[in-house]
């Protein structure tokens, strides 16, 4: 039985800010991979992994809910493809040619690209915070990945890991906007259970085709962190996010990202941070700031009102 969600909170800002966390550390673990493991089997073992974890608990429930689930395969399916296979797995291959720093940074697009879809897809149309939020943001990454002059990017500076990550960055966004286009009748835990599946499915034809790239004591810590965290609790804080906060201002978190990551690749891969880095750190903060408010007595986007989710 499906009950309506309460409206949005300070505390229900904690969902996509933990994930944004958990993602920021994972951009450097798969730095880290890169050197280790062959993209293609991180990418399948980590689902496998986050599959065989759930299985125990959430098995007997999807059967049992078998004829709820079934009318939904093909949103799932496609969920599953975006944001587990396509994201995940070029994430990992763009990991050979950039750096960390700069897969934290890119990823920051998803909230200005959340917003563009969202209002082709759902014909959302943001407040002016928001626009002022991202436009603030977008200009930090430009300083960011322009190294301090964000008119270097009209010149097509950049690496193949950066245009991968571009695409990551569109899939990723295109699978928030989704998640909230259509509200399925089912669990959140169910919902990420399915989508896991088909992001195994979908991975399998590339792991067999690549080469062989076995477990071993460097890679295994590496794959149990991206089976465990990115791939379980950050999805599920992450769905919870956009239930309560629509994608847009959900998206808005991953902002944080290039911080936590700059941060992070700076004690454990040695990835300096430059002053373009905190420069451009600092708007993304601003930028989150900015696209939060709300002026008052603003009332709710219509893209902003709670889902229906069991």
């Amino acid at each position: 039985m499906s009950n309506a969600s309460p409206a949005p909170s300070a505390r229900h800002m904690l969902f996509p800010l933990f994930a944004a966390l958990i993602w920021s550390l994972n951009m450097v673990v798969t730095k880290m991979a890169a050197d280790v493991i062959a993209p293609a089997s991180i990418g399948f073992y980590r689902w496998v992994l986050a599959g065989a974890i759930l299985t125990p608990f959430l098995l007997l429930s999807v059967l049992r809910d078998w004829r709820k689930i079934a009318p939904h395969l093909g949103k799932l399916a496609v969920l599953g493809a975006l944001g587990m296979a396509i994201y995940q797995g070029l994430t990992y291959v763009a990991a050979a040619t950039t750096t960390a720093t700069h897969m934290g940074i890119i990823t920051a697009m998803v909230p200005l690209i959340t917003i563009a879809l969202g209002c082709i897809v759902l014909r959302e149309w943001p407040v002016w915070t928001a626009i002022a939020g991202g436009a603030l943001s977008l200009f930090g990454l430009g300083v960011l990945l322009g190294e301090g002059n964000p008119l270097q990017l009209l010149e097509g500076s950049g690496s193949v890991g950066d245009a991968l990550m571009g695409v990551a960055a569109l899939s990723y966004a295109l699978y928030g906007v989704l998640l909230r286009r259509w509200p399925l009748p089912i669990g959140v835990w169910q919902s990420l259970y399915v989508q896991v599946l088909f992001g195994i499915l979908f991975q399998l034809p590339t792991f067999l085709m690549g080469p062989a790239s076995p477990l071993n004591a460097d890679n295994i810590p590496l794959v149990l962190y991206a089976g465990i965290f990115p791939s379980l609790f950050a999805p599920y804080l992450w769905m919870q996010g956009v239930r309560y906060l629509g994608p847009n201002r959900a998206s808005i978190f991953l902002n944080l990202m290039p911080v936590g990551t700059v941060a992070i690749a700076a004690f454990t891969l040695g990835e300096v941070p430059h002053g373009y880095h905190i420069i451009g750190g600092v708007m993304a903060l601003a930028g989150v700031s900015v696209a939060q408010w709300r002026p008052r007595g603003k009332k709710q986007q219509r893209g902003e009102k709670p889902s229906k989710r069991t």
